[in-house]
C-alpha cells in the first residue's frame, strides 16, 4: 500500500493496574512510568522517537493546581520535549494529538491520562463540573444526578431496573441476585455504579509507514468526532444523547455495521443503554468485551482506555473494525466516538 503520512494509527497502550486505591501522588507519576516503558520495550523506542506528548487529567481530582505539570516528570526532563495538555478524559488528548498528526507536525505521539479517584470523595468532586451559579451551590453529588437521569428513564419507559442489572450481570452474576441488593442512589444500586478507581493509561500514534514499521497490525484510525451538550441539566432530555449520537453520525456517516465489537464509556448501567441506542450498534457488535466502565472506571483515562481496548483488538487479531467512545462531563454532557480499522478493513 503507498503510504499516506496523513494515516494515522494507535500502535501501542498500556495501562496501569485498576486498584481501588495507590498510595503515591495524585500526579500520577508512580502510575504512568510503568506505562512508558511498556510501550518503549514492546515498540523498541525511546521518548526521544516521540515527536508529541499530550494528556487528560484534573485538577480539582488532583487537588493541586497545575498537576499535569508535575506529573510531566514521569516523561524527563531531557531531551525537552513538544507537550500539550486538556482537563478532561485523555480521550480529547488523543484527538488533539489526532489532528496535530494530520496537520503535519509530527509522525509519533504519545497520548496519557491519569487519575488518583481515592484521594478524596469523588462524588463531591464531580460536583465542580456542574453550573457554578445555580446547580453547584447545591452539592448534588454525582451518584444521585446518574440516579435522577435513570428515574427519567425508568418513569419514560425507556428501561427499567431490570434492563439496568442485565447490563451490569456480564460483568458481576447473577441478575436477581443483583436486583435484591440495596439501592445506593435510588434506583441505582451498586453494580449499576462504576467502581472508585486509581489508575493511568498510554496510547501511541504514529502515522504511516512509521505505524507499520513499530506495528505489525496497526489500528488506523479512519475517523474521529466530538459533540456536546448543554451543561444545563434542565435544558436536555437526560434519557437521550444527542451529542452523542451526532458524534457517531460524524465519525461514521450514519453506517454501524461491519463493527466487531464497540468499547462505550458508560460509568452507570443505564448510560450503556442510552449510549448503544444513541449510536445505533446492532446486536451482532459485542459491547464492552474489556468490561467497560463498570470493570474499572479511572478518572480521566477511563475514555482514552476504550480506546487502547478497542485498538488492541485490531493489533491483536480478534477483530477488524472497532468503535470506540469517550464521555466527560456530567450525565453524558461530551462525548467523542473514535471508528479504528485494521489494514484489511479500510
Amino acid at each position: 500500500m503507498t503510504d499516506n503520512s496523513t494515516d494515522i494509527a494507535v500502535v501501542g497502550f498500556a495501562h496501569a493496574p485498576h486498584v481501588p486505591e495507590t498510595f503515591g501522588t495524585t500526579n500520577g507519576v508512580e502510575m504512568l512510568v510503568p506505562c512508558f516503558q511498556q510501550l518503549y520495550t514492546e515498540l523498541g523506542i525511546t521518548k526521544s522517537d516521540i515527536d508529541f506528548w499530550c494528556s487528560g487529567s484534573s485538577d480539582y481530582l488532583a487537588g493541586r493546581a497545575f498537576s499535569f505539570i508535575s506529573a510531566v516528570d514521569s516523561i524527563g526532563a531531557v531531551p525537552p520535549i513538544n507537550e500539550s495538555h486538556v482537563e478532561m478524559d485523555a480521550a480529547w488528548a488523543l484527538y488533539e494529538a489526532f489532528v496535530k498528526l494530520k496537520s503535519g507536525q509530527a509522525s509519533t505521539a504519545l497520548v496519557y491520562g491519569f487519575g488518583k479517584s481515592s484521594a478524596g470523595s469523588l462524588r463531591r468532586v464531580l460536583t465542580m463540573q456542574l453550573d457554578p451559579y445555580l446547580v453547584a451551590p447545591l452539592w448534588p453529588d454525582s451518584l444521585s444526578i446518574a440516579g435522577l437521569q435513570a428515574r427519567a428513564g425508568i418513569d419514560a419507559g425507556r428501561w427499567s431496573e431490570r434492563d439496568m442489572a442485565a447490563v451490569a450481570a456480564g460483568q458481576s452474576g447473577d441478575l436477581d441476585a443483583l436486583l435484591d441488593s440495596p439501592y445506593v442512589a435510588d434506583p441505582l444500586r451498586a453494580h449499576d455504579v462504576a467502581p472508585i478507581t486509581d489508575g493511568a493509561a498510554a496510547i501511541v500514534l504514529a502515522t504511516g509507514d512509521r505505524a507499520r514499521e513499530l506495528r505489525e497490525r496497526p489500528a488506523w484510525i479512519t475517523a474521529m468526532a466530538h459533540r456536546i451538550d448543554s451543561p444545563t441539566l434542565g435544558a436536555r432530555d437526560l434519557t437521550v444523547s444527542p451529542s452523542a449520537a451526532a458524534a457517531a453520525q460524524a465519525a461514521t456517516g450514519g453506517d454501524v455495521s461491519g463493527f466487531d465489537l464497540a468499547e462505550l464509556h458508560a460509568p452507570f448501567s443505564h448510560q450503556q443503554l442510552i449510549l448503544t441506542e444513541a449510536i445505533g450498534l446492532k446486536p451482532e457488535t459485542r459491547i464492552n468485551p474489556s468490561g467497560g466502565a463498570l470493570a474499572a472506571n479511572p478518572m480521566f483515562a477511563a475514555g482514552l482506555e476504550r480506546i487502547g481496548h478497542a485498538a488492541t483488538a485490531i493489533m491483536t487479531g480478534t477483530a477488524g473494525r472497532a468503535l470506540a467512545h469517550a464521555t466527560s462531563g456530567p450525565v453524558l454532557q461530551q462525548n467523542l466516538v473514535t471508528v479504528l480499522d485494521s489494514e484489511a478493513s479500510r
